[in-house]
C-alpha cells in the first residue's frame, strides 16, 4: 500500500502460545492452565525470547502474555516454587513481570504494550471460546456474573503500582457471545463492580480499548450465533454507554474467511453512522489464524484439525499475509475506519509477522 500514511496502520504480533510451542518448544497441557501466562512462573526468558522475536519481525504492538489469567488459572497452577498454587496477593507480581517483558519488547522498536483480556470460556478447562459453552447457570444474569468476572480480574491490573501506565492498548479478544460483549461495555462504563474499587478513572478509561470477536464455523455468526450486524451494534452503540472501543474486529479466524466479514462490519458500522448511533468511525482490528488448511483448535483432543472442507483458496493460493493486506486494502479504501492494528492470532509466526509488513507497505 505505498503511498499511505504509515501512522495509520500498525502491526500487532501473532500467536504467543503456538510460537512458544512450535519454535520454543514449550508444552502446555490442563495441567498448565495459565496456558502462555504459565512461563510467567516457570522461564521469563523464554518467554521474552518470543516476544522480542515478534519486536524484531516488525510488530509495533506486543500483546502481554496474559490472555488466560485469572484467579482461579493462578491457584490451580502448580509449579516447585507454588506447590499449592499461587494466592491472590502473589498474583500482581507476576502480572508485573508480564507487563514489563512485553514493553522490553515493544521498546527495542519504539513500539508500544497492548494488555491481553481473554474471555471468561479462555479460563474454563477446556477452554470454551471457540463454542462459547460456558459454566453459568441459565437462571443467573449471564451479563451480571461475566460483567464482575472481568472487574474483579481488571483490579488485578490497577492493584499493582504503576503497572497500567506502561500500557498502550487494552485488547478484549476473542469474545464468543453477546452477552460477553455487553458484560464488556458495562465495565467500561463503570467505576465501582461489585463493591470493588476498580481505581482511579483514568487507569482505564484513558486507554484505548479494543473488542475482537470470532467467527469460528463455516457461517457467519459468532459461536452463540450472535450476526455481525448485532455483534457490532453491541460493541459501539450509545445505546450501551457513552465509553466505547476506540477498536472492533475480529481475531480467532480463518484469514480466507475475513474478506466478507469485514464487508459486514464496514456496511453495520456504516448503518450505525448514518443513522446517529455512533458519532463516528472507530479502527479495525484483524489478526486471523494462520492456519494453512483451515485447521480448527479441538480443545479435547488439543490438536488442530482439519474440519468440513478446510480452508478456501483461491485460485492462485495466495499467501496468508497476502490474503489479509486484500482485505486491509478494500478496508482502507472504504475511507471510513479511522485505523488499523493488524496482525496475526494462533499459528502465525515472527516470520509471517515479517512478511505481513512487507505485503501492506507494498
Amino acid at each position: 500500500m505505498e503511498g499511505r500514511n504509515p501512522r495509520t496502520i500498525k502491526f500487532l504480533d501473532g500467536g504467543l502460545g503456538t510460537t512458544l510451542e512450535t519454535i520454543h518448544g514449550v508444552k502446555f497441557s490442563e495441567s498448565t492452565p495459565l496456558w502462555s501466562s504459565h512461563l510467567l512462573l516457570t522461564d521469563l526468558q523464554t518467554l521474552a525470547d518470543c516476544q522480542m522475536s515478534f519486536a524484531k519481525a516488525g510488530a509495533d504492538v506486543i500483546t502481554t502474555a496474559t490472555y488466560q489469567v485469572s484467579i482461579d488459572g493462578f491457584r490451580n497452577t502448580k509449579t516447585e516454587n507454588w506447590p499449592n498454587g499461587v494466592p491472590l496477593p502473589n498474583i500482581g507480581h507476576f502480572l508485573k513481570d508480564a507487563v514489563s517483558i512485553a514493553r522490553r519488547a515493544a521498546s527495542k522498536v519504539g513500539g508500544r504494550v497492548a494488555l491481553s483480556l481473554g474471555p471468561y470460556g479462555a479460563t474454563m478447562i477446556p477452554s470454551t471460546e471457540y463454542t462459547g459453552h460456558y459454566d453459568i447457570e441459565p437462571s443467573q444474569d449471564i451479563v451480571d456474573k461475566l460483567f464482575h468476572w472481568h472487574s474483579e480480574r481488571y483490579n488485578l491490573y490497577v492493584q499493582v503500582p504503576k503497572l497500567l501506565l506502561d500500557v498502550s492498548y487494552i485488547a478484549f479478544e476473542t469474545i464468543p457471545r453477546l452477552d460477553e460483549i455487553l458484560a464488556i461495555r458495562r465495565f467500561l462504563n463503570a467505576d465501582i463492580s461489585g463493591g470493588v474499587k476498580l481505581g482511579p478513572r483514568e487507569f482505564y478509561h484513558d486507554i484505548p480499548v479494543w473488542i475482537s470477536v470470532l467467527f469460528p464455523g463455516d457461517d457467519d455468526k459468532m459461536p452463540d450465533g450472535t450476526s455481525v450486524e448485532d455483534a457490532v451494534a453491541a460493541m459501539i452503540s450509545k445505546e450501551f454507554g457513552s465509553k466505547t472501543p476506540q477498536f472492533v474486529g475480529i481475531n480467532c479466524t480463518q484469514v480466507s474467511k475475513l474478506e466478507g466479514l469485514v464487508r459486514q462490519f464496514t456496511k453495520a458500522v456504516e448503518k450505525l453512522v448514518a443513522t446517529g448511533v455512533v458519532e463516528k468511525w472507530p479502527g479495525l482490528v484483524l489478526y486471523p489464524d494462520g492456519t494453512k488448511e483451515g485447521e480448527r483448535y479441538n480443545t479435547a483432543t488439543k490438536e488442530w484439525e482439519i474440519s468440513g472442507e478446510g480452508s478456501k483458496k483461491t485460485a492462485e493460493d495466495v499467501s496468508w499475509e497476502r490474503q489479509l493486506a486484500m482485505v486491509v486494502k478494500e478496508a482502507y479504501d472504504t475511507g471510513g475506519w479511522s485505523s488499523f492494528l493488524i496482525g496475526g492470532c494462533c499459528r502465525t509466526t515472527p516470520e509471517n509477522i515479517q512478511r505481513l509488513t512487507w505485503a501492506i507497505r507494498e
